[in-house]
């Protein structure tokens, strides 16, 4: 399975033309104090790699990640009605099974730190999982490995800036290793994201 996993990577989970041969750092920032939270991907050059769109009333169960010409590359969807707290994620605007590229679902119902498995569209047994993500969402600290493996393909961790603070946002940053799809990375982190807007939300009520 794992075998079966790496070279999926080799090619791209989402796309090729999202990996490279070299280790990628991209910055997330995420504004914290508007009606609708947004999220920029930058690469270390401030450039904008990635943005995510969002409106108010789908912002929890539909969210879609567009490139820097504003073209959709992932449409990320809550599967209502699970267990495990259910993610889709499917090509472009597509919510179709038939663009179905991976499910993401927490490994148990209780946890105090995020453990997440994610399958690959064609694992549809899913015996056992092609990534697992691991960490504290809370303290802006990740890690994705490939299967059940100890290989690591992306971290995740805070920046602390001054700006930040002031201007209401809340930067991080993620390293993908290299010949690793970065789209599909930002995905799972959105996905983190749902996930402890949800745990939030549950602790205020």
């Amino acid at each position: 399975m794992q075998k079966k996993s790496l070279s999926v990577n080799q090619n791209g989970i989402i796309s090729p033309q999202y990996c490279a041969p070299y280790a990628v750092d991209l910055a997330i920032v995420r504004k914290v104090m508007t009606l609708v939270d947004s999220f920029t991907v930058t690469n270390v050059n401030g450039k904008t790699v990635f943005n995510v769109k969002g409106s108010l009333m789908s912002l929890h169960d539909h969210r879609v990640l567009l490139d820097a010409t504003g073209k959709p590359v992932v449409t990320i969807r809550r599967k209502m009605m699970s267990v495990h707290d259910r993610w889709q994620a499917f090509k472009g605007e597509s919510t179709e099974l038939k663009d179905l590229i991976f499910t993401v679902k927490r490994s148990s119902i209780f946890q105090l730190k995020t453990k997440l498995d994610v399958f690959l569209a064609n694992n549809t047994k899913e015996d056992v999982c092609d990534f697992k993500v691991k960490g504290s969402w809370f303290e802006r600290s990740c890690v994705v490995y490939a299967g059940e493996s100890l290989t690591i393909v992306a971290q995740m961790h805070k920046k602390h800036t001054v700006q930040s603070i002031a201007f209401g946002k809340d930067n991080f940053m993620v390293t993908v290793y290299p010949n690793f799809d970065h789209a599909f990375i930002v995905s799972l982190i959105l996905i983190l994201d749902e996930i402890n807007q949800d745990a939030r939300e549950a602790a205020q009520n």
